[in-house]
């Protein structure tokens, strides 16, 4: 592993190609941008750079810490209507989508395999919680934009769109990172 450039004229005439490791991967946030552009193509990408586990957790913690934050407008204006604290608000989504969805996820990613083994027998069961865990990371966007939604209006009109948009855009990418990661 080559040691961090010092700056940019050392980092490119040594030809180092940028990320941690030197292997050219880029942010997760340009991932992120890049599912809305080609979900198909970015589930392949990650898929291609070999069986991560860290980086599979990293991605469902992520997604869940995002939709975590994205739910405290909702909370305040809950609080605020109901006179209950937001304190006990936070701490109960807290526990939900940083212990609970975690978990549950995992479950749900494991049946997903199993259900599909049959159907799609070159599905590993990384394979299958990688989709899964991607698509709750990449369409936290949808998520942050729901709560921000929900938070400000109510759960109007205009929210309930952003959540059935959120929760398309999370079964597409599930269902097309399912599709990658059956491709032998």
């Amino acid at each position: 592993m080559r040691p961090w450039p010092r700056s940019c004229r050392s980092a490119s005439a040594s030809g180092w190609r940028g990320g941690a490791d030197g292997q050219g991967r880029v942010a997760v946030t340009v991932d992120i941008l890049n599912a809305w552009r080609r979900p198909a193509g970015t589930i392949r990408s990650l898929l291609d750079r070999g069986r991560h586990e860290p980086q599979a957790l990293f991605f469902l913690m992520l997604g869940c810490a995002l939709i975590f934050v994205a739910q405290w407008p909702r909370l305040s204006r809950l609080a605020i209507e109901t006179g209950r604290p937001l304190e006990q608000l936070v701490a109960y989504e807290a526990v939900a989508w940083l212990i609970v969805w975690p978990l549950a996820l995992y479950l749900v990613a494991g049946l997903s395999w199993l259900g599909l083994r049959f159907l799609a027998p070159a599905l590993t069961p990384y394979g299958a919680r990688l989709a899964l865990f991607w698509a709750v990371l990449a369409s936290a966007p949808a998520g942050l934009l729901y709560g921000l939604m929900h938070g400000l209006a109510g759960s109007g009109p205009g929210a309930q769109v952003v959540g059935i948009l959120w929760l398309a855009a999370l079964a597409l990418f599930w269902a097309l990172g399912l599709r990658e990661a059956a491709r032998p």
